[in-house]
């Protein structure tokens, strides 16, 4: 489980198809706090640690199924791409954010960016499937932020990042077009559920 706090940028230092897709991510983490076998969230995917190396800096490996590359945007990695990073709760961590899973529903789009002051707009549009599930003042997890929805419109729903987010987190580097990995609140998932069925 995670937060949705992004608490590091990596860098994509490697990618290598072998079977699976094996990543190298270069990271700020301290590495000797961080085991094999553990999840770190990488652009809200978790995925599992299974080497750790610190030359030419700290970096660990993951390997990524061809599934998880099929739902995902991991399809558009890039050597030296910046990805959003945070570890796995811990009992005790602050929830600062909202319970994220890092099991991605889909992937969104940007469809639209406006200026407003030092904040930026976001517009995206989600999957048709998915799209019940985004409500305003709702919680969404793209690219491994929680983030609130502002405003929906069909399958179109507006985000307002701040500078903060922007400068903490890969969002200060969106652009129109980009593919944005997303994880519907699971609130939202078991309330649908209900609803089918009550």
């Amino acid at each position: 489980m995670f937060t949705g706090i992004i608490t590091d940028q990596g860098e994509v230092l490697a990618l290598e198809q072998r079977g699976d897709l094996r990543a190298r991510i270069g990271t700020h983490y301290d590495i000797a706090g961080i085991d094999i076998g553990a999840s770190i969230a990488c652009d809200g995917v978790c995925l599992t640690v299974i080497a750790l190396g610190a030359e030419p800096r700290n970096w660990f490996d993951v390997e990524i199924s061809a599934e998880t590359v099929g739902a995902t945007n991991l399809d558009s990695w890039t050597v030296g791409r910046i990805v959003n990073l945070e570890r796995a709760l811990k009992v005790g961590d602050e929830l600062g954010g909202h319970i994220v899973s890092g099991h991605v529903d889909g992937v969104a789009e940007v469809v639209g960016m406006q200026e407003e002051g030092d904040s930026t707009r976001v517009t995206f549009r989600a999957p048709d499937e998915l799209a019940r599930f985004i409500a305003p003042k709702g919680s969404v997890a793209l690219n491994g932020t929680s983030l609130t929805v502002n405003e929906v419109n069909g399958r179109d729903f507006g985000i307002n990042f701040i500078p903060h987010t922007k400068s903490a987190t890969t969002w200060g580097k969106v652009a129109m077009g980009d593919k944005i990995n997303l994880e519907i609140d699971t609130m939202a998932r078991y309330v649908a559920r209900l609803r089918e069925y009550g």
